[in-house]
Order: structure tokens, then sequence, then C-alpha cells
């Protein structure tokens, strides 16, 4: 099992026990999550991004709902990838234990016309549908998440290592934006194999006026059953990245650009009320 440097601490984190024992059937490092029901999932503030525009890899805390760190995920993609593909890049994604043990690892392929989220053709063809593989030790598949396709909600599979369907995941049927005036959460909930049975949720927090404005930053919060199988409950964070760059990603980063733009365009006519001021009147004194 690779282990690699301890990080994701800075100073003051405080950090969850690993539990004792552990079954023989749970993948090394999950052991943590039999005792949870929920995660946290922080992204980390990336400020040479905020200043200079371009996507850098994303960093993540995931917490329990004490404040602990249980995890530390972090990207790995190519520059080229990030510059000309942003929220719909391929990558990779590794999940390390406080230890720096490798506990997950997550696989996201590029896909001809994943930029577009709503393709209605996504849940026909292979090649439209974005999806994400969940590996528990890395090497290990354990799940599969894909983009299924809707004209209306989004629509997420959960499959299983034998490719079963376990959970449907339905987003929100409105707007995928928060602003300062809609600070609700988006809910993305999660159900049981027939699709009616509510067994979880997903759902994007706000994160800020300031991080929600003026950067991609996002906070997710992700609910289960305490007594799930710890490799589905591995599959709902490998859910939650997708939604992340699926959805939410692309959504900040069109409300950025529109906020940049703004800002650009404010610039510029200030500029020319400085370089060309508007000529004063003078009144004639009878």
């Amino acid at each position: 099992m690779a282990t690699k440097p301890i990080i994701g601490f800075s100073a003051g984190t405080e950090v969850m026990s690993k539990p004792a024992g552990g079954s023989p059937s749970c993948p090394p490092g999950l052991e943590y999550l039999t005792q949870l029901d929920q995660l946290i999932v922080h992204q980390q503030l990336e400020l040479m991004e905020v200043i200079t525009g371009f996507d850098f890899k994303n960093r993540y805390q995931i917490k329990n709902s004490l404040g602990q760190q249980v995890y530390f995920a972090y990207e790995e993609s190519s520059f080229c990838c990030r510059c000309w593909c942003q929220s719909h890049r391929e990558f990779s994604m590794t999940v390390t234990d406080n230890s720096g043990l490798e506990v997950i690892k997550m696989h996201r392929p590029w896909k001809y016309c994943s930029s577009a989220a709503s393709c209605c053709c996504a849940d026909a063809a292979d090649c439209c549908s974005d999806e994400i593989t969940v590996e528990s030790p890395p090497g290990q598949v354990v799940a599969k998440i894909r983009h299924a396709g809707s004209k209306w909600l989004p629509h997420l599979e959960v499959k299983d290592a034998t490719d079963q369907v376990v959970f449907h995941i339905w987003g929100p049927s409105c707007c995928l934006c928060q602003t300062i005036c809609c600070t609700e959460d988006l809910d993305f909930k999660v159900y049981s194999k027939d699709g009616e049975t509510e067994v979880g949720n997903i759902a994007k927090q706000w994160a800020g006026a300031v991080r929600e404005c003026f950067t991609k930053v996002s906070h997710f919060g992700i609910q289960f059953p305490i007594d799930l199988d710890v490799k589905m409950k591995a599959a709902l964070v490998g859910a939650t990245m997708l939604i992340e760059y699926l959805y939410i990603e692309s959504q900040n980063g069109q409300q950025q650009q529109r906020l940049m733009n703004k800002m650009m365009r404010l610039r510029v006519v200030t500029l020319e009320m400085i370089m060309n001021p508007l000529p004063t009147m003078q009144c004639n004194s009878m």
C-alpha cells in the first residue's frame, strides 16, 4: 500500500483518531467511515488561482461533523487539461488518511461531449456520459458514478463493482447557482436503486459571499446511513467530486468570469474618464 508524505495539515488542524480493529472486508483506511454518518468537504483556497484566473489543482479537506480532519484529497491533472478543458478536464484524485496512506483513488476520463452537462444523449452514449471510477484500495474498483442524463434535472447513477445500480442521485430543479440573495443549500438527494426511497443527501453549501463571488471554492455536506457499506460511503465521496466538477465548478467559473468582465469594463470606463475628463461649464457674470 502506497504511503505519501502527510499533506493537508495547517497549524491547529484537529484530526480524527483512527478506530481500533476493523472488519477484514473493510479496505485499509476506510475504518473511519464505520463510525460516521456525515462528512464535510471543504475545498482549499488557492490564492494564485484568484490572482491569475488560471485553474490550479483542487485540494479538499474531508472532515467529520466535529470538524476533525478524516481525509485529505488532492487532484492530479495536467496544466493543458486545466487550461483548455477547465471543469470538464480529465483528472485523478488521491485521498489519503491522516498518516499519509492512500485510501481512495478516483479517476475521471475525458469525454468527447462532457461539456454539455445536460446533454440528452448522455444516458445513451458512453462517449457523452461523464463518469468517475472509485478504487479502494487503489487498484481495486469498488464503484463507478455515471452521469445518467436528464432533460430537466441533474441525474447520476452509482454502480458497485459488479456494475449494478445501487443509488440514483437527483439534483435540484432550480438553477444550480448560489448568490448573496440565494444562499440555501443545493441538495442532490440520494435514492435507493428503486428510485423512490431517500437514503442520503449531498448538499452544496454556501461558502460565504467573498468565496462564492470571487473564487471557485466549494463546500459540501454528505449524509448517509451509519450502517451503509463503507465502500458505498466512499462511492458517495466520489459522487460529490463528480458533482463538483460537472455542475458546481462550471457554474462558479461562469459567475466569476461575468464578475471579472464587469470589473474590467468598470476599470476601462474609469480610465477613460481620467484620460478624457468632461469639460467644465463656465458662467459669464452679468
